[in-house]
């Protein structure tokens, strides 16, 4: 959603309204601009106020509750609203939208359904261009050892850098992750007990589960016990994601390399997916492998970018001209290897802008997240290029 999305609501109802505005305040993106507890003051409220979106709890009276939206809609039409309402009764719905109401949401209201509802009003804002209320950055490897994580910590890391970001990093690798050694921090909670516990999580409490690095990431680990890894379920994870959604500019996914069913659920709610290769015949080969499965993803090529990683490791790497021509994608970022500096990192469990921040790696992991912040919903790099329909062999890789 845009970056200041000034809200109002009204409800007579104080449980429902103080729930309400809590959900709202966590919201990194949203600004409540008032509450009001009564229908006929709330005309005035809007007139003082401007916001973009009005939620409007009709309960506790539907008649003058609707009476309260067709007004709103008629004097301020650039004013989203958002009817809230414990009744699903068609024809309920339908005299709200009638009235002039843009969404309709049933009380209690669930975090997931007024993120998007939120998403679409402001989306109209904007005057229709895509907006997100977080961007949601899944980081994956085209095999083990390529430096998918040091990517996606210190990708994490450099965008939490900018002041308009806020920024978390979630380690999806459940038996095997170690975000949390790149960083050297030992959090109190777990991906397990956020997601175990969602149901009844806000978004304070979510970022209090979460722990902030001094870079200003906020970190949630994987489950401390490997045998604790299959208590997490696909629909408890993407209500997690919908509350990060909620409260952070972007979230930072580092995938395993088993590609699991949280791995995917992760692909198709991503935004942008960063698939991070190096340039020899095992990982492109795989990279092949991994555009086929995306392409059941809707958008999969907008979303998809390729990152090479270790660029200019040593004079055998297949060139990045005959790279591009086999897997008919261009390059989207090259990062240069520099192991020295990286090992001392991962070591040290310090991020690249703290232990080299002049380095050149460093630099390009920096241009790397400012580019993806401008980037959220443009089509990637190559990624509008027609398929080619020509077979290609990796043989010829091997030629000298």
């Amino acid at each position: 959603m845009s970056s200041s999305l000034r809200i109002s609501i009204c409800d007579p109802n104080e449980s429902t309204r103080e729930n309400l505005k809590k959900f709202l305040i966590g919201m990194d993106n949203v600004f409540l601009e008032a509450d009001c507890s009564r229908y006929e003051f709330f005309s005035e409220i809007v007139a003082q106020t401007t916001p973009h979106a009005a939620v409007i709890d009709i309960d506790a009276d539907q008649e003058t509750g609707l009476q309260l939206v067709e007004s709103l809609a008629r004097k301020y039409p650039d004013c989203g609203i958002i009817v809230v309402s414990s009744s699903s009764d068609g024809q309920l719905i339908l005299k709200a939208m009638r009235s002039g109401a843009r969404e309709f949401l049933n009380s209690p209201v669930q975090i997931e359904e007024l993120v998007g509802a939120l998403d679409r009003v402001s989306s109209a804002a904007d005057g229709g261009s895509k907006s997100k209320a977080g961007n949601i950055i899944a980081v994956a490897g085209a095999s083990g050892g390529v430096g998918t994580t040091s990517i996606a910590v210190n990708t994490a890391v450099a965008l939490a850098q900018h002041p308009e970001c806020s920024v978390a990093l979630v380690d999806l690798d459940l038996a095997l992750g170690d975000a949390d050694v790149f960083l050297d921090m030992i959090p109190d909670y777990t991906l397990l007990d956020v997601a175990q516990s969602v149901s009844r999580l806000d978004l304070a409490l979510l970022r209090k589960s979460l722990t902030k690095h001094d870079t200003g990431v906020y970190l949630l680990p994987r489950p401390i016990q490997i045998e604790e890894t299959e208590s997490i379920t696909s629909g408890d994870f993407k209500k997690v994601l919908s509350l990060m959604k909620a409260s952070f500019t972007h979230v930072v996914l580092d995938l395993s390399k088993s590609y699991s069913e949280l791995d995917s659920t992760a692909l198709e709610q991503a935004d942008q997916i960063l698939l991070v290769t190096q340039l020899d015949l095992p990982c492109l080969r795989n990279v092949v492998r991994i555009l086929t499965t995306l392409d059941r993803f809707d958008d999969s090529k907008q979303k998809l970018k390729i990152i090479v990683n270790r660029a200019g490791l040593d004079g055998t790497q297949i060139s990045s001209t005959k790279a591009e021509e086999t897997i008919d994608r261009e390059i989207y970022a090259r990062i240069p290897n520099n192991y020295v500096v990286i090992s001392e990192c991962r070591n040290n469990g310090v991020p690249l802008i703290q232990q080299a921040p002049k380095a050149a790696i460093t630099s390009a992991v920096n241009e790397l997240a400012a580019r993806l912040m401008g980037s959220a919903g443009e089509t990637s790099v190559g990624g509008d290029e027609e398929d080619s329909k020509s077979k290609k062999g990796w043989l010829p890789f091997l030629k000298k």
